[in-house]
């Protein structure tokens, strides 16, 4: 009666980690302080609830599917802005659609690509880098493909390696996954890089989906590239190419849930005809608060630089311990701890800190130890002193 899918996934990561220390109470007196999810803190700038507000009269209304031309237009305007673009590349009437945030859009790309597979013929395939977004593989397994995890490390510099991928693995994909800069280990990916994804998007006749969630919180001189240089450098073509942007991280404003697909027309009008049957529509006072988040850079900057003083206090601390480095992009700390679980249970019952075994993020083969179980990934989304007084708690307890 229920969908089989369903019983092959397993329970979120923060179900699992619920369970990992329900039965390890901070037995610290200490305000607990939890750095486990990717949720960001900061305040989105005063003008967007000034605008909810001057909308309060549409809130009876349904709002359109495909969001307002206004914000079809600062979407598009952005990423020419961001990725110096040439003018007219993005279109936003026919290449743009709103969605929920990027985990609505990145669950409904796989309904997208995923067809079914000819009678007698092997399932299709989903790429996606290990450890990756939950999201991608709970998409792909109830879209009715077989997850393929690409082992990131250090000696892949924590990206998958395209080189090695298989021809006749490829020629089954039917989608594969990319995030930059990455989570959690927030490894940017090149320009050559992205080039070479979507040439083999191309050459193998798969969708390459651009996850570039984190795309604005980078401690680079020079902003990350994304997909869409990769599609101007071949002629401004987004076949094969579907790439997502989302406020949650780059406003601070995950409340709102808002992001955008950019894609084909042709990709964009089945995308939003699957949405016409799936999703509801980004509320009107929602949506216009988006399109001026999206035409403003000044709140962009300052949140860009509250993560970097923070990334600036975790390396004071942490430089030479647990495999610290300090990431290009993002705002997580991947940490060796030796056993996540083991760390992250005493970090919660001794420091009241509530970090997520790396393990949880991952998928693993079986064969030897999880070559992801002995890190903790840390969200550094609190404010500057709960930020050290977090990190010089895991010192006292994990050191």
């Amino acid at each position: 009666m229920l969908n089989t899918r369903l019983e092959g996934l397993r329970d979120y990561p923060f179900q699992r980690l619920g369970a990992l220390i329900a039965d390890q109470p901070p037995r610290v007196n200490v305000k607990p302080i939890d750095l486990s999810v990717g949720e960001p803190r900061h305040q989105p700038p005063a003008f967007v609830a000034q605008i909810v507000a001057e909308h309060k009269d549409s809130w009876n209304r349904y709002p359109p599917l495909a969001g307002s031309p206004d914000f079809r237009a600062a979407c598009a305007k952005w990423l020419t802005r961001r990725y110096a673009l040439p003018v007219g590349m993005i279109e936003g009437e026919t290449m743009i659609a709103p969605c929920a945030g990027t985990r609505e859009g990145l669950y409904m790309a796989a309904a997208l690509a995923i067809s079914p597979a000819a009678p007698g013929a092997a399932p299709p395939v989903a790429l996606m880098p290990n450890p990756f977004y939950q999201v991608y593989v709970g998409a792909s397994v109830l879209a009715g493909a077989e997850p393929v995890f690409l082992d990131t490390s250090k000696e892949t510099g924590f990206l998958p390696d395209l080189e090695r991928l298989d021809a006749g693995l490829l020629d089954r994909a039917a989608i594969m996954y990319l995030c930059s800069p990455a989570n959690p280990q927030g490894a940017i990916a090149s320009l050559d890089y992205w080039k070479r994804a979507l040439e083999l998007a191309r050459r193998h006749d798969f969708l390459l989906v651009a996850d570039e969630c984190y795309a604005e919180i980078y401690s680079t001189d020079l902003p990350p590239a994304g997909a869409l240089e990769a599609a101007a450098a071949f002629g401004g073509s987004l076949d094969n190419l579907l790439v997502f942007h989302t406020l949650s991280k780059r406003s601070s404003a995950p409340g709102l849930r808002s992001g955008f697909a950019v894609g084909s027309p042709r990709a964009i009008a089945l995308l939003n005809r699957l949405r016409t049957y799936s999703c509801a529509a980004t509320p009107i006072p929602a949506l216009n608060a988006a399109t001026a988040l999206w035409s403003d850079e000044e709140h962009v900057v300052k949140t860009r630089a509250l993560y970097r003083a923070k990334f600036d206090i975790a390396e004071q601390l942490l430089a030479g311990r647990f495999g610290f480095y300090r990431p290009a992009g993002g705002f997580y700390l991947w940490l060796d701890v030796g056993d996540g679980e083991v760390a992250t249970r005493r970090l919660w019952s001794e420091a009241g800190v509530k970090a997520l075994p790396g393990a949880y993020l991952t998928r693993h083969d079986g064969h030897g130890p999880n070559p992801n179980q002995g890190y903790i990934r840390l969200a550094l989304v609190a404010d500057l002193e709960e930020t050290e007084e977090s990190l010089t708690r895991l010192l006292r307890v994990l050191q």
